[in-house]
């Protein structure tokens, strides 16, 4: 089932990019999936790259490192295997951040990269509210250099939504 994000953001997608319920894309406990317009051929198998944007409260006190940590444990328990390609803390003290590089094999022969980006961010109408957001690209390794461009707008467009009247 879809989930709601516990603070109001606004974003842009990519040109071309089409916004689909989480739940008709398999992808339950998300809050926004948008879905690349050309599926992957070759090796891909018909894999469509994704982008999912999912975020919960957490408590400010629990490191970035820790909540990346957790995303590796839920992939390895439906994966084959998963390995962290790269990892890296960004965004100042007072609004961490992190992104991570996730290389995942589902079976032998089907790998898929996943790209995440953890975003601390307090709700506008509430500022004692921190949530953290993960915006993720899934993709094949193939479609990575078509759709990593797109991912780096994508994840740039992402801000607060104004305040409510």
């Amino acid at each position: 089932m879809a989930t709601e994000l516990p603070v109001r953001i606004e974003f842009s997608l990519p040109k071309g990019w089409q916004a689909t319920p989480p739940d008709e894309a398999g992808a339950p406990g998300v809050a926004f999936v948008a879905l690349h317009p050309a599926p992957a051929r070759g090796m891909a198998n018909g894999f469509t790259a994704n982008l999912t944007i999912a975020g919960e409260i957490r408590d400010p006190d629990l490191p970035m490192a820790a909540i990346a940590d957790e995303s590796v444990h839920r992939l390895e328990n439906v994966a084959g295997s998963v390995r962290v390609r790269e990892r890296t803390a960004v965004g100042p003290d007072d609004s961490p951040g992190l992104t991570q590089v996730l290389d995942i094999e589902l079976s032998p022969g089907r790998q898929i990269v996943q790209c995440q980006v953890y975003v601390s961010m307090h709700d506008v109408d509430d500022p004692r509210r921190r949530a953290v957001l993960e915006l993720v690209l899934t993709c094949t390794p193939e479609q990575l250099e078509e759709v990593f461009a797109d991912f780096q707008a994508f994840v740039q467009s992402v801000r607060p939504a104004a305040a409510r009247s």
